[in-house]
């Protein structure tokens, strides 16, 4: 384009607005890139499928250490069998969302490593209970449910995930496979869940692990005890919780009901991602500021240049340059400068992404959201400087010479 040369020379004579400008667009392409990339993960995360019946489960949690682990078991679930309507409970470590209660790494040869899974326990009824269902496998037997001392017992039966299968045998079937938790515990696949998702998908582990779990039958004992899931008809499951939480305060006064815990586990869900909602909300209001603040320091910079440049618009237009010409400069400079930050800020995109990924564990940044944040950019500087660069190009000849 013939305005490209006299552009360029305009920028050359003031590289330090120019500099400032495009760094600042810079900025706000790699938070843009991210925190939107950001945002949709968590979002996302939101709506997994727990692969529990989440509307028709509550559970109850009673903290009782000095308990006899076989009397607090008897009596908790025979109180809550007891509660009208309740169809059915176990003893169960954990739900989805609720407390962890089992990370434990594991290896495929005893040596290496490859991935740290949650487990889930549960005692016999414990499948029908949470409405588990396994897309391949067997079911478990009633001698699979066995007790430990410390944790469940060796050459334990389990069932996995489809996502952990995915990580530990990918395009292999798991079923028959084997893995190890230390030399102590094996384990032996028998069936493979579609879904099962962690009590804290996208935490510690981060969101690729958010499904990476297990299922491990056991008996109630020493080791699971306190913690039951109650099933009740959706209609009916939060009285049946009301009723659930006071039946078991009074068949075991001893222990402590973990009211925060005792809950339905849809309230579980909408607690653990309360603080993600609250997260978007904020980054969705640092990047509505930050591009703001790049717009209007965009069109700071065109009216400073407009006013600066007067006389030459004067000039332009008295040898016959149109409004349109003058309108297409100021765009046309505008561009060139954004584009400039913009390649700068894909860099830094990239590289804050690298840093958030060694910190937080976050997955890489899908390069999609590069053009999509490059895009925003030159829509935003276009629109910005067309306000500056119309009232220059409404200038008439003679006003603009000799206003200097």
């Amino acid at each position: 384009m013939k305005d490209f040369g006299p552009i360029l020379t305009a920028l050359r004579r003031h590289r330090t607005a120019t500099l400032l400008i495009a760094l600042e667009i810079a900025l706000a392409c790699a938070v843009l890139c991210n925190a939107c990339f950001l945002i949709a993960s968590r979002m996302g995360l939101m709506h997994i499928e727990s692969g529990v019946d989440e509307s028709s489960l509550a559970l109850i949690k009673l903290d009782c250490d000095d308990c006899n682990s076989a009397d607090l078991n008897a009596r908790a679930m025979a109180a809550l069998r007891a509660v009208p309507g309740v169809q059915s409970v176990a003893a169960v470590n954990t739900v989805p969302f609720a407390d962890r209660a089992g990370d434990n790494g594991i290896t495929l040869d005893r040596e290496h490593y490859v991935a740290v899974p949650h487990f889930y326990l549960g005692g016999p009824g414990a499948v029908e209970t949470l409405g588990l269902h396994i897309a391949e496998g067997q079911p478990f037997r009633p001698e699979d449910f066995r007790t430990g001392d410390v944790w469940v017992p060796s050459d334990t039966p389990v069932w996995i995930s489809r996502a952990l299968a995915d990580k530990l045998w990918p395009g292999q079937s798991a079923l028959g496979k084997e893995f190890w938790a230390t030399d102590k515990f094996h384990f032996r696949v028998v069936g493979v869940l579609a879904h099962l998702v962690r009590p804290d998908p996208g935490g510690t582990r981060g969101s690729g692990a958010a499904e990476w779990t297990v299922f491990a039958p056991m008996a109630p004992g020493n080791v699971l005890k306190g913690v039951y899931a109650v099933r009740a008809a959706p209609a009916d499951l939060p009285r049946v919780l009301r009723e659930a939480r006071d039946a078991a305060q009074k068949a075991v006064p001893e222990a402590v009901l973990d009211v925060q815990q005792s809950r339905t586990v849809s309230d579980l869900r909408d607690d653990f991602f309360r603080p993600t909602r609250v997260m978007a909300g904020m980054l969705v209001g640092v990047i509505v500021a930050l591009l703001l603040v790049t717009a209007m320091g965009i069109v700071g910079l065109a009216s400073f240049w407009v006013q600066q440049r007067r006389k030459q618009i004067g000039i332009r237009r008295a040898i016959g340059a149109t409004r349109s010409d003058i309108l297409r400069y100021f765009q046309t400079e505008n561009f060139l400068i954004v584009s400039g930050g913009i390649v700068v800020g894909m860099l830094l995109a990239i590289a804050l992404n690298l840093a958030l990924m060694k910190v937080y564990e976050l997955p890489r940044l899908p390069m999609f959201y590069l053009p999509i944040g490059a895009a925003v950019l030159w829509l935003l500087g276009q629109l910005a400087v067309l306000g500056p660069a119309m009232r220059a190009a409404a200038v008439p000849p003679v006003v603009a010479t000799r206003s200097v």
